[in-house]
Order: C-alpha cells, then sequence, then structure tokens
C-alpha cells in the first residue's frame, strides 16, 4: 500500500495541486476584472441618477428661489429624501443663504474603509437655478449630496458573489481535470503498482503483472508486456540458479554422517534464535558438547564404530531435547552444540546438561561391542556472556576445553561467578531433598502479642534448616528452591504437622495457644491440601480455631477461584485465614473481599521505618483503616521499639509481632518466655 500511495502522492495529488492553483489564479484575475468593471459602471450610474434628479426637480427649485418662497423650497428638498442615498440636499439664493435645506447622517457599515476608498463617503453635485428665456440671470442653486454606501454595498455583495463564483468554478474545473487524469493514468498505475507487489522475487514468473482494461495499445500496455517477457525471462534464470544452489546446500548446509545441521548452518539459526530472544527479552543457553577421549575410542573400537558413536550421540541429543525449543548442530569431529531458547534463569540450563550428560553416559552397544563413554559440556548464556552469535559460540568453545582440564563427565558455565552460584544452588537442591529424612529441619515459634490486654494469643511456626556443614541457612534462601522444586510440598505438610503437635502438647500442659503456619502457594495448589489439613488437626486432637493459616497475596492470585473455594472449606471448618506481608502484592480489594480472611499482617518492611518514613507510615496506617472497615484484625510484624509498638496500639493495630517482644524461640524457650512475660504483665498491673 505504501507504493501505491507514493504513486497517488507523486502524480495525481502534484497535477491535483497545479490544475487548482492555475485555475485559482485565473479565477481570481478574472473576477477581479469583472469587480473593476462593475466598480466603474456602480459610479457612473450614481453619477446619471444624480443628473436625473436635478432635472426632474430643476423646475419647482427654480420657481421656489425666483419667488423667494422658503416653504416650496423646503418642499422640493423633502420630496428629494426619499431617495434613500440622498444624504444633504438644499436650495441657496446666489449669496449662499438656504432658502430649503435639509441633510441626514451617512449611512454606518462595517465595510465603509473599504467602499469610501474606491468610491469615496459621498458624491456633491450643484445646478445653477434660471429661467429660460433670453435672460441669463442665476436666481440660485441647487446642491445634492449624495451617500455611496447604499450602492457601495450593493455593489459588495455582487462582488463577493462574482469572487466566490469564480473560486467554486476553479475548484470544479480542476477537480474535473484531476479526475480525467486519475481515470487516465492514475488508477491504472496503483492497479499496475499492486500487481507488481504481488510478484514473488523468488519465482517472479508465477505472478505477472496484470494489464488494465482499455491500455492493450497504448504506452502503459507497452510497459506492462515488457516487463512481463522480462520477468519470465528472470524466473527461468532463477529456477537455473536455484537447481544449483539446492545441489551444493544439500552437500553444504548439513553433516553428512548425522543428518544435523552443519556449522555455517547452525550460525545462522543461532543468529534466529538470538533475535528471537532478544525481542522476548528471554535468556538462551548455548551448550558446546564434547565428546570426552573420543580419540582413543576410535583407536580401541575403530573409525567405523566412531561414526556409529556420533550417529547414535546425534540421535539421542535429537530424542531428548526434540521440540521446538532446541536446536541442534554437528560443529565437527566430536563437538556437537545446543541451544535451549525461553529460559527464565541459567538454574533450567544446569537441569538441562544433567539431562544431556546423563543420556549420552548410557552404554552404547555395537556388532556385540559395548561402549561406555562420557561427555564434557561448555555453557554460555544469551545475553549476560556474549550478544553476538559467534561470541557466544566462542564462550561455549572455551568453556568446553577448560572443562576438559578440570574432568569428565562434567559441564562448566562460561562466567565463573555464575557457574559458582549455579553450582551452589545445585548443591542446595541435592541437600535440601535430603534434609527432612535427615532430621536437619526444626520450628521456632515466635509469639503475637495483644496490644490491648497484653498477652501473648498466639505463635507463629517458622521453620529453620541446621546444616551439617554450613551451619543456619535462612528461610529465604531455601524456601524459593524447594518451591519451585516441588519439594516445600512434602516440607510444608512435615511444619504443619509440627506445629499442631506442639499446639496439642501445650494445650494439654494448659497454655491453649494459636498456632499461625505458613501455607505456600505450591501447597495450595494441592489437590488434597484441604484433607491432609483436615486430617492433622484430626490427628492431633487439637480445634480447628487453634490453627491460622498464613497464606501471601500471590498464593491465591495465580489461580484465584480454586484458591478462593479452598480457603472457604477451610474458614468453615473453622480456620482462621491470614494474608501474610500484605502490601507487598498486587491484590486488588475486589480479591480481598472475596477471600474468607480474618487477619491482615503489616509487612515488617512497612514496619521497620514506622515514624522514621513518612510513606512507610501513611502505608500501615492505610491497612490498619482498612482492616477495621473490613472488620479484619491486623497484625504488625517485624516491631522492634516501644515507640512502634505504643503508636500501632494507639492506632488501634489489635496484634503484634517482633524482637521488642520476642526472637523467633525453641519451645522450651518459648514456654519460658511465655510464663515471663505473663508474670511482668501481671506485676506491672498489681
Amino acid at each position: 500500500m505504501q507504493n501505491s500511495f507514493e504513486v497517488e502522492h507523486r502524480l495525481g495529488y502534484r497535477v491535483l495541486r497545479w490544475v487548482l492553483a492555475v485555475a485559482l489564479v485565473t479565477g481570481i484575475l478574472v473576477s477581479t476584472i469583472q469587480v473593476i468593471l462593475d466598480a466603474r459602471r456602480v459610479s457612473s450610474s450614481l453619477d446619471e441618477q444624480a443628473q436625473q434628479t436635478m432635472a426632474l426637480v430643476r423646475d419647482a427649485s427654480t420657481q421656489a428661489v425666483f419667488s423667494i418662497d422658503a416653504d416650496l423650497a423646503q418642499q422640493v428638498v423633502d420630496g428629494l429624501f426619499a431617495q434613500e442615498s440622498i444624504h444633504m440636499a438644499r436650495i441657496i439664493h446666489p449669496d449662499g443663504e438656504p432658502l430649503g435645506s435639509r441633510a441626514r447622517p451617512l449611512r454606518d457599515s462595517a465595510f465603509r474603509p473599504l467602499t469610501d476608498a474606491i468610491f469615496g463617503d459621498e458624491r456633491s453635485y450643484r445646478q445653477e437655478l434660471s429661467r429660460g428665456g433670453q435672460s441669463s440671470d442665476v436666481y440660485g442653486y441647487l446642491e445634492l449630496h449624495y451617500d455611496t454606501g447604499p450602492i457601495a454595498l450593493t455593489w459588495l455583495e455582487r462582488a463577493s458573489v462574482t469572487f466566490a463564483s469564480g473560486i467554486a468554478l476553479a475548484i470544479i474545473l480542476g477537480m474535473a481535470l484531476f479526475v480525467v487524469f486519475h481515470m487516465l493514468l492514475t488508477r491504472p498505475l496503483l492497479r499496475i503498482v499492486q500487481s507488481v507487489k504481488q510478484v514473488d522475487p523468488d519465482h517472479p514468473d508465477d505472478n505477472l503483472i496484470h494489464l488494465p482494461k482499455g491500455h492493450q495499445s497504448d504506452e502503459l500496455g507497452l510497459w506492462v508486456n515488457a516487463t512481463n517477457n522480462l520477468l519470465v525471462a528472470i524466473g527461468d534464470s532463477q529456477t537455473r540458479h536455484r537447481e544449483a544452489e539446492d545441489r551444493v546446500n544439500r552437500l553444504s548446509r548439513y553433516d553428512q554422517l548425522t543428518g544435523l545441521p552443519s556449522r555455517d548452518t547452525f550460525m545462522e539459526l543461532l543468529q534466529t534464535d538470538i533475535d528471537e530472544a532478544r525481542e522476548s527479552k528471554s535468556v538462551l543457553s548455548l551448550f558446546c558438547c564434547g565428546i570426552d577421549d573420543f580419540k582413543s575410542i576410535n583407536e580401541q573400537f575403530g573409525f567405523r564404530t566412531g561414526d556409529l558413536i556420533l550417529q547414535t550421540v546425534a540421535d539421542r541429543l535429537t530424542h531428548k531435547l526434540g521440540g521446538t525449543r532446541f536446536t541442534i548442530a554437528r560443529l565437527g569431529s566430536d563437538q556437537f552444540v545446543i541451544v535451549e531458547k525461553g529460559l527464565r534463569d541459567g538454574f533450567q540450563a544446569a537441569d538441562t546438561a544433567d539431562r544431556i550428560l546423563a543420556s549420552l553416559s548410557n552404554p552404547m552397544t555395537f556388532d556385540d561391542q559395548t561402549v561406555t563413554m562420557t561427555a564434557t559440556l561448555g555453557i554460555a548464556l544469551f545475553p549476560g556472556d556474549a550478544e553476538k552469535a559467534d561470541r557466544l559460540l566462542q564462550s561455549a568453545e572455551q568453556t568446553m576445553a577448560l572443562a576438559k582440564e578440570n574432568g569428565q563427565n562434567y559441564f562448566q558455565f562460561y562466567v565463573a561467578s555464575v557457574d559458582r552460584e549455579i553450582r551452589e544452588r545445585k548443591q542446595l537442591e541435592k541437600d535440601l531433598s535430603g534434609a527432612l529424612n535427615n532430621h536437619q529441619f526444626h520450628l521456632v515459634y515466635q509469639p503475637q502479642v495483644n496490644l490491648e490486654t497484653r498477652r501473648i494469643i498466639g505463635a507463629e511456626a517458622l521453620i529453620r534448616w541446621e546444616h551439617p556443614q554450613r551451619g543456619l541457612i535462612p528461610p529465604d534462601e531455601f524456601i524459593p528452591v524447594a518451591e519451585v522444586n516441588g519439594s516445600i510440598v512434602e516440607i510444608g505438610q512435615w511444619v504443619l504437622d509440627q506445629a499442631c503437635w506442639q499446639a496439642a502438647r501445650w494445650a494439654s500442659d494448659g497454655m491453649p495457644l494459636r498456632i499461625a503456619v505458613n501455607l505456600s502457594a505450591v501447597q495450595l495448589r494441592q489437590d488434597n491440601i484441604v484433607d491432609d489439613i483436615m486430617d492433622t488437626l484430626t490427628r492431633h486432637n487439637i480445634p480447628a480455631g487453634r490453627l491460622e493459616l498464613e497464606v501471601t497475596e500471590t498464593s491465591f492470585m495465580t489461580n484465584l477461584e480454586d484458591a478462593v473455594e479452598k480457603l472457604k472449606r477451610l474458614h468453615r471448618a473453622g480456620i482462621s485465614i491470614a494474608v501474610d506481608d500484605f502490601g507487598t502484592g498486587y491484590s486488588s480489594l475486589t480479591y480481598l473481599k472475596r477471600m474468607p480472611v480474618q487477619h491482615l499482617k503489616i509487612d515488617k518492611q512497612f514496619i521497620r521505618d514506622l515514624l522514621i518514613n513518612e510513606e512507610d507510615t501513611r502505608i500501615a496506617n492505610t491497612i490498619i483503616d482498612l482492616g477495621k472497615s473490613l472488620n479484619l484484625t491486623v497484625v504488625a510484624e517485624g516491631v522492634e521499639t516501644a515507640e512502634q509498638e505504643y503508636y500501632l496500639a494507639q492506632r488501634g493495630c489489635q496484634l503484634a509481632q517482633g524482637y521488642f517482644f520476642s526472637k523467633p524461640l525453641k519451645p522450651r524457650e518459648f514456654e519460658k518466655f511465655v510464663a515471663s512475660f505473663h508474670s511482668k504483665i501481671m506485676e506491672n498491673n498489681a
């Protein structure tokens, strides 16, 4: 369409502008001449009218001045004012003494500055009054002053019509000429351009240019026929060239042994993958795979077996990593390359590397010979390690060579810090998988205090991981890993079981506290989560009202309908639901209204700078007011100072927890703290 618009703009509109311009100039010149001639005619007409008027009243005026009859003179003057153009009339003696006189103001008009410049503001006429015969005595004079305004206004109206009709005629004439030009040249050209756009550059003779009707024998027809002949000739030449090129490509673009793309073909595919990753802002990983000690395998089993091994490696990679996410090629000798697209981070690349190494390490059997081999991988990431295709491949090849120096059946990332981070993450996942069975987890409990009664009404159960080598690992470090690999389901069930057991034990010891347990988004998505929670309560024989489940805003935003239904079932059973870290997510009040929530927990990041940071204070106040309006209990996390505790109590926050009261404690320490805390309260009240 762009070419069509350009043709129309360059030809049709250009001609239209010139035709309209010439027509307008011509119309203006002709109209101007007509207006000037009309002005002259109007001026002459005014003079003739004045002469006729004076001739008409000449005798009566002479009689009046001869008889010195002032009444008659005044009647003559008054009669002249029947004409609207008369501005002043008078009959005077030769000495200048008026016998009859009358005047009226000039007619006011917005156009007088223009018309007065052409006709003057008034016209004056004077005629001698004498009797007929041989006597030449002059008895007086008749003077008339005409106002040019009325007749000039009439002329101006005619002039406007003349100009308007001239311009309209010019536009009509220009448009008519443009239509003729458009029909004869522009529209056929546009159709030809549209037809040219349908021509396939790779197969120009498949869609020849269509010739518009009525132009078979004119210049356009000759041009179209010549162009079509040229397209046919080009098509024949391209067909012969393409056939030869295809034969060469089949030999050069694919590896003859494995059928995988060759290095040159792979570089083109890699550039396409990089462009797509850049557009989608995703991570792309490139694996350079080299068979370990392939030279020795060739020497031991023969080159034919070596070729079979390479074919088997290609087949395993294709079947293991099949699909549109992967691009696989052979670089040469024993080196293969794999590209994985659409990654979130390097951790997914590490998982793929494990799958590749595991697949290639399986034994292969050829002619009753069993061959066991391993491979080494070098991994480079886009865009972190390189943004150009050749540089990304070079980084992966260098990393593979470096990895081979460190051992076999091994993978390594290009950047040392990334490699170390991913290896630590992989090790953390491995250690995490055995932490539960090895009894490395334990729970601590942080008291929740009623700010009005100053009594401990519950505790939040928090998990801790005591690693045998690394020591205490923070939940912020291992919980996200557990959620990604799914182990959070088993860990979460263990936390719930331990917390309910502890709550039952405390209740039997006369300390019936509500226990709060975090419920992750992964757990909430489990189909049997409601039944598991209810079974746990039944197993430990504790009332449902003694349990509080804390969910984050993002956990129920992922699948709102399912989350609402499950939480409603738990709420109907008597379990309290709290929204943890409120204010850090993106849930709307509409969603919050639908949830069966009883508690809002203000995230500690807003409490930390309470009374120091105005924005954090305003957010905390807003959440407290929101809780009041929805009849929800508000819990403040991370209270660390007496000022914070006092302010929150005054603002109407009901519950609080934090280091100001106590850090999370092990069960024995928690029991001692509760007894000591309540003793102090009783002493203060006494």
